[in-house]
């Protein structure tokens, strides 16, 4: 079973830029693709992006196109997400997750593993 753990959350003001890391560990056979979802408060977890374990093919939700960029540090083995131009509806628990499913999956369902979030908090 795969481990996650994410860190790299704050406090920024609107317009700034946050990087997010997911690091893994234990038994990381058959995982295919590492996604990004937020919670924010009171709502429901959402889809953010995701790319493939060896870090290719991201693909994002509408609101992340063209702000957020997920990639993968192949020296580190860890996978990052690029926050920029954030805003305060930005505001929210970010997490990453491993699934084995091929294509392009964005829904929580799909994955099975899960770290334990990073709090992003953006003010006007």
């Amino acid at each position: 079973q795969v481990r996650l753990s994410e860190s790299g959350g704050g406090s920024v003001q609107a317009g700034g830029s946050l990087r997010l890391r997911c690091a893994a560990s234990g038994n990381m056979y058959n995982e295919k693709k590492v996604g990004w979802f937020r919670q924010p408060p009171g709502k429901d977890r959402e889809f953010v992006g995701a790319i493939s374990w060896d870090g290719y093919s991201p693909y994002y939700s509408p609101s992340a196109k063209g702000r957020f960029t997920a990639t993968k540090d192949d020296a580190e083995n860890a996978w990052y997400l690029y926050l920029n131009d954030l805003r305060p509806s930005d505001t929210a628990v970010y997490y990453c997750a491993a699934t084995p499913t091929l294509g392009t999956p964005a829904i929580p369902a799909y994955f099975s593993s899960w770290g334990q979030g990073t709090q992003v908090t953006v003010s006007s």
